[in-house]
């Protein structure tokens, strides 16, 4: 496709529109990403969650300039929720992001969740191999930062980034619901605040408090990203985390059960959208007023919905 040839030629206007392609399932997007696949696999993909108000996107501009100043090329996706009235992002991460904003190695985009939950969007996995085929060294994924939903950017990232901050009111919020389980490196932001040490020992606790072993210890580190302070040590902290994914086999194990969920999540979409097509219109709202009416139960009518799907398999 002639859109593949551009952004293998380092066009930027065709990342953006074969990323636009993706975000509004236009036709060819499929077979663009089909075609860009084999040229994917070589980025370092970076998941940054945490709270609101924990400076995410701050600790995101300053790692792209410690990047920057390594000579690397950066991709940034920022997921912001969506306006439930325009169907718009929101909060535009890109304003405060004005350092890397307008460097030629730094591309960043803006994506909205489109109500999916998890703090990713649905397209976020197609935009992070879009990016990788054009040849971004680091792609750092920033969530919408929901606190306890975040779980999902561990389907997508190589290295997962857990931002907390002290004196939110409950300091260890960011770690609750597998939160905890998922991080590689944990922040305490702002460290220039009171309670900054608590919330460090805090997290130190929780950590020492899960039972699985791990490889892995992660570290705890605690930054003032405004300031730039100790992000060198994020970096360092980075690069010794991919390392140890690849001296210990970790890296291979991760690419596989990522591309397991992704296959799988496809089917699934597949299957959805399969049926969906095969459905008279105003079944949907029949089947749930037979519900409410106690006519039948919810896994019945589910069933019943679905055997036209095994009687086509059978054929």
């Amino acid at each position: 496709m002639e859109i593949v040839s551009e952004l293998l030629s380092g066009d930027r206007r065709a990342l953006a529109r074969l990323i636009s392609m993706v975000e509004n399932l236009e036709p060819g997007a499929k077979k663009a990403l089909s075609e860009l696949y084999s040229y994917t696999g070589n980025a370092h993909v970076i998941g940054i969650t945490g709270p609101p108000g924990s400076g995410k996107s701050t600790v995101v501009d300053k790692l792209t300039l410690e990047l920057l100043d390594e000579g690397k090329s950066v991709g940034i996706i920022a997921v912001d929720p969506t306006s439930p009235f325009t169907g718009g992002a929101l909060l535009g991460d890109r304003v405060r992001m004005n350092e890397v904003s307008l460097d030629e190695d730094v591309f960043i985009r803006s994506m909205g969740t489109r109500g999916h939950l998890g703090g990713l969007a649905t397209k976020t996995r197609d935009v992070i191999k879009i990016l990788d085929a054009f040849g971004k060294d680091f792609i750092l994924v920033e969530t919408v930062g929901a606190g306890q939903s975040e779980v999902e950017v561990v389907k997508a990232a190589h290295t997962t980034i857990i931002v907390e901050v002290p004196g939110l009111g409950d300091d260890i919020q960011a770690i609750k619901a597998g939160i905890l389980e998922i991080g590689d490196i944990f922040i305490v932001n702002k460290a220039d605040r009171d309670g900054a040490d608590n919330t460090a020992r805090e997290l130190d606790t929780m950590l020492g408090m899960n039972q699985e072993e791990k490889d892995w210890e992660p570290p705890i580190l605690k930054t003032v990203a405004k300031e730039g302070k100790n992000i060198d040590e994020l970096n360092d902290a980075i690069s010794s985390h991919l390392s140890h994914l690849k001296e210990t086999g970790g890296f291979e194990e991760l690419k596989k059960k990522q591309i397991r969920d992704e296959f799988l999540d496809i089917v699934r979409e597949k299957i959805y959208s399969y049926t969906m097509e095969r459905t008279a219109e105003g079944k949907i709202d029949e089947i749930v007023e037979n519900v409410m009416n106690s006519e039948i139960d919810p896994y019945s009518a589910a069933e019943d919905f679905l055997e036209p799907l095994e009687e086509d398999r059978k054929d």
